[in-house]
């Protein structure tokens, strides 16, 4: 692909880089951008900024937030001892677009997947077990995708919180094997949490 400015051809090839944008997309975008207002790109281009610069995580629950502690954690109505283990930010946004679940979080930021090199310590695992032995759990609901990865991360963290006075659920099989959360629809996925069975029971089944 030939450009009239190399100013453009770089644009396009950072835009090219996000995920499901070929050069195509990308030159579209850019192209749009400079029929638009400066102070449109400007505005667009400081929020861009200032979320890579001010994003922090949850210190509790390790998801995106604007301050030390994220809004879910710090809501005094949402039950505290009640867990929903998560991969990303993603999952917590489907999940709580049901508007049925009213526990709290904890995102791993992955799973466990020695494939791609990623082992229980580069995910956020510790902690929550940790509030395990504080006492500060009563419930852990495993809400990863139905994946040989995903399972494979919900039998680590059960191995390592089984023997603490606790429920251990994982959703129902409404979410197909192999599908993620994000993707699921809102009815599935809030059927699947309500009819949530107990984990122990869920991978003898399998």
């Amino acid at each position: 692909m030939e450009f009239p400015s190399k100013l453009l051809e770089k644009a396009v090839d950072e835009i090219s880089q996000l995920p499901g944008i070929g050069k195509r997309t990308a030159l579209r975008l850019m192209l749009h951008l400079l029929k638009q207002p400066e102070d449109q790109t400007n505005r667009l281009t400081e929020a861009l900024t200032k979320m890579r610069q001010d994003i922090i995580f949850c210190k509790s629950c390790h998801n995106i937030s604007d301050k030390e502690i994220c809004d879910i954690c710090s809501n005094p109505a949402r039950d505290h001892q009640t867990i929903c283990v998560v991969e990303d930010i993603r999952d917590v946004m489907a999940l709580e677009n049901t508007r049925l679940f009213k526990g709290i979080y904890h995102v791993l930021g992955g799973k466990i997947s020695p494939i791609d090199g990623i082992g229980p310590s580069q995910l956020n695992i510790q902690s929550l077990i940790d509030k395990v032995k504080k006492g500060e759990v009563k419930e852990i609901i495993f809400a990863l995708s139905s994946t040989m990865e995903g399972d494979t991360t919900n039998f680590y963290i059960y191995k390592h919180v089984k023997d603490f006075e606790i429920i251990t659920s994982t959703i129902a099989r409404g979410i197909s094997v192999g599908d993620e959360l994000e993707y699921a629809d809102e009815v599935t996925l809030g059927r699947s949490l309500i009819h949530r069975v107990p984990f122990e029971s869920a991978f003898k089944a399998v």
